[in-house]
């Protein structure tokens, strides 16, 4: 493809819509996350600048959207639940009497050494993440390694300081869950 080529992306992106909306429905777990990231990929592609040489029009068009999926991930992960925000509120509304103290310093003392068990990559990986909320593509880079590979490591990490912290993680993205929806 040339330089001149959006519009053969777009008509392509149309073309073949169906496929690459079954293609992403499988790798990220929801038909409608699919849609939604294929509308976002369409937006990108109005909106792009220069467009180099393209060998394959379809598989560029499909990292495209993974990659906007990826982004729509690492956003959604750094915003706050509704029940996170309540708990918040609530929080601030609650008097810190000496027994809550107590109990916020203990938990703090068991997540620091749920977070000394893990491996001091993975550790690192998880601070990064989700203290300094770093994008996992910029972690990504300062490890060497993938972004898939991040968020494995991540995911693992999550589940060692929510077993040890007795509490149950919630996947935000990803492949459905087994367990049927309470919607």
């Amino acid at each position: 493809m040339t330089e001149t080529s959006w519009a053969a992306l777009r008509d392509l992106l149309i073309e073949r819509y169906e496929g690459l909306r079954n293609r992403l429905s499988r790798r990220l777990g929801s038909s409608d996350l699919a849609s939604e990231t294929l509308q976002e990929t369409w937006l990108h592609l109005q909106r792009a600048g220069t467009l180099g040489s393209i060998r394959n029009p379809e598989a560029y068009l499909l990292r495209t959207a993974l990659n906007v999926a990826a982004d729509r991930r690492d956003a959604e992960n750094r915003r706050l639940t509704l029940s996170e925000v309540e708990r918040l509120i609530q929080c601030e509304e609650d008097e810190l009497d000496p027994e809550r103290i107590a109990e916020a310093g203990s938990e703090i003392a068991a997540l620091a050494r749920a977070l000394d068990e893990l491996s001091p990559r993975r550790r690192e990986i998880f601070i990064l993440a989700r203290v300094q909320e770093l994008p996992h593509r910029v972690i990504a880079q300062r490890f060497g390694i993938s972004a898939r590979m991040v968020e494995r490591e991540l995911r693992v990490a999550l589940e060692h300081c929510g077993s040890r912290l007795d509490r149950k993680v919630i996947r935000r993205f990803g492949p459905r869950s087994a367990e049927p929806s309470s919607k």
